[in-house]
This record gives structure tokens, sequence and C-alpha cells, in this order.
């Protein structure tokens, strides 16, 4: 298994805030992604990474989120395997966002 760092929330926002490029990608599924989302996100779901990664910017480094960060850190492990490089995957997923950074993003 190839070790993926990553980025906490506040990390995240951050590089939001000093306009760092960066590809932020959501893995979670169509439904989740319509009721909360972090602004600027490219959404995939992560069943649909092996046909669709070809569409992942891996110019800049490659932030990926779910809902808590298991299923996010799965696809970056995946994408590892396929030969990307510079990933992240975010602490807490989009929860953690919820409750730290932005709480207008609605919890579920």
């Amino acid at each position: 298994m190839i070790n993926i760092p990553s980025i906490s929330v506040h990390a995240l926002k951050d590089w939001q805030d000093q306009g760092k490029h960066f590809t932020l990608l959501d893995v979670r599924r169509d439904d989740e992604v319509a009721y909360a989302h972090i602004k600027g996100y490219q959404h995939i779901p992560m069943h649909l990474i092996p046909i669709r990664h070809t569409e992942i910017d891996d110019t800049y480094p490659i932030v990926i989120y779910c809902h808590h960060g298991v299923r996010s850190l799965q696809t970056a492990q995946y994408l590892a395997e396929m030969g990307f490089e510079n990933l992240f995957n975010l602490e807490g997923g989009i929860h953690a966002w919820s409750q730290e950074i932005d709480n207008t993003v609605p919890m579920y």
C-alpha cells in the first residue's frame, strides 16, 4: 500500500486563501455532492475514477475528499498506483470542513 499524505482542512483553507493552484477532487456520490460541496471542486465519483482518471489535472497538487476521508484515501492510493503524484487526502473530509471551516456547508 502506498502512503498518501493528508492535508488538514485548515491547511486547505490556507491554500485557497493564498491562491495556490491545486485540483480539488470530490469522489462522493452525485446525491452527496448535490447536498454539500467545497467551492472549486471537480467531481468524479469514486466508482468512475478507473474510467475517468484522465480528466484529472495533475499539473498541480491533487487534494481528494469525500465525507470523512475513507473513500478519498482509497481513491488516492488507486491514483498513486496509476502513476499520479502529489496526492493529498483531506483529513476528515467535508464533515471536518463543515465543522471547522465553513458552517454554511450542510453536514450530513
